[in-house]
């Protein structure tokens, strides 16, 4: 495990700053009356990168000024490791690039955080073992929880990269088609069973346009972000057949504002969980995956406090984001720059690591109840969900920013 990088910015050489010199976080910012520039988290301040490049002090072809990563990502790999080492060197304690840079630093507190990246397009993966046994047990048995492909296939569908948003992003309750088992004909209106999901994020940065192995597929990923893959149960119950996922997973998908590249996890990299059958040999992966990241989502009611309600760690799946683009790619589908690749709800053993409401509550059987007295079974209009998620070293840790979204009432639907 790396020591902590100290900085000459004195509030990244804190051990509870989520962005000490180690990390080096990419973000879109912008200050008041000013339009989206890239940056770098480093302790509470962001420096102005779009900046430094337009004053000369770094040279990436333009791509820093442009309002989003895509640019950059698109520059490929050597390009990624040569920026994370200059401003290593600039922002290193004892650097003589202090007086250039102080110019350009921008207080977190004073910025706005956008989109880091476009989303060219987004596949969304079921790959936890603990969250497809407990989704299997209560819509199956625990007997035949598992899909018979689930040990052997990193199973996903094709998402809607419109409805990705940056945290902070109110998110409207959705209204859909339902049918409970009890009612004779489906009905329309405002989800009752709406749930969030526990996820990361993986960003493609370098294209694709035909297999790439395992380890290629690693190389490919530029970053991670956390994800909150906001979920209609009631709307998914009765739309997924035969085709799976719809609306029920269209409403929105909310991002931390903060890409944490692969080079800034390379510390913490692990092993998932132990194979239960072998996997054909265009999954193998040459050496572990995973990342060691801790995980935590807290749920506030209207204008009260924050709740912990779920507890767990990246290195629950079973599938890597590796092994996910890999098999993507398997068909001969062209990956591009800025596809994004969930993980699927990360569920731990416990039920205190159990990735969404639909686990905690066991499909609303079991309400959850929060430090305020109150109950939940899924969410209600008011809450405030936060990821948080961060890998720890020793004496600094690795963050991502939180990962917030306030549920808001349905829209009426009329004619």
């Amino acid at each position: 495990m790396t020591d902590l990088k100290r900085s000459w910015v004195e509030s990244a050489n804190s051990a509870e700053t989520q962005f000490p010199l180690n990390n080096l976080p990419y973000g879109v910012f912008s200050t008041e009356g000013g339009s989206p520039r890239c940056g770098t988290a480093i302790g509470d301040q962001i420096l102005d990168l779009a900046a430094l490049e337009e004053a000369g002090v770094l040279s990436f072809a333009g791509t820093l000024k442009t309002g989003s990563w895509n640019a950059f990502m698109a520059l490929g790999k050597p390009e990624w490791d040569r920026l994370r080492a200059e401003l290593t060197t600039l922002l290193a304690e004892g650097s003589d690039a202090e007086a250039t840079l102080s110019a350009h630093l921008v207080a977190q507190s004073d910025a706005t955080l956008h989109m880091p990246f476009s989303v060219t397009e987004y596949t969304d993966f079921y790959a936890a073992r603990h969250h497809a046994f407990n989704v299997g047990s209560m819509f199956r048995d625990p007997e035949n929880a598992l899909p018979p492909n689930w040990l052997h296939i990193p199973i996903g569908y094709n998402g809607r990269a419109s409805s990705v948003v940056v945290s902070g992003t109110p998110v409207i309750r959705p209204n859909g088609q339902t049918k409970a088992p009890t009612e004779e004909a489906p009905k329309f209106g405002p989800s009752q069973r709406f749930d969030i999901e526990l996820e990361m994020g993986a960003i493609v940065g370098t294209p694709s346009n035909g297999p790439i192995t395992v380890s290629e597929a690693f190389d490919a990923i530029f970053g991670y972000v956390l994800m909150n893959d906001w979920s209609a149960r009631d709307i998914q119950a009765w739309e997924y057949q035969p085709l799976g996922p719809f609306q029920s997973k269209a409403t929105a998908t909310t991002i931390s504002p903060w890409i944490v590249t692969a080079a800034a996890l390379e510390p913490f990299r692990t092993t998932g969980p132990e194979r239960e059958k072998p996997l054909l040999d265009y999954l193998f992966e040459p050496k572990p995956m995973i990342y060691d990241i801790d995980l935590e989502v807290t749920l506030a009611p209207e204008g009260k406090d924050e709740t912990v309600i779920i507890r767990s760690n990246y290195n629950n799946m079973y599938y890597s984001a590796a092994q996910q683009l890999a098999h993507h790619t398997s068909s001969g589908c062209p990956m591009r720059v800025g596809d994004m690749l969930g993980s699927g709800t990360i569920s731990g053993p416990e039920k205190g690591s159990r990735g969404s409401l639909l686990e905690m509550s066991w499909g609303g059987k079991e309400p959850l109840t929060l430090d305020t007295g109150e109950t939940r079974s899924f969410v209600e209009d008011g809450d405030t969900l936060t990821l948080k998620g961060a890998a720890h070293g020793d004496g600094y840790k690795i963050g991502f920013g939180e990962c917030v979204g306030k549920v808001l009432p349905a829209r009426p639907v009329t004619n």
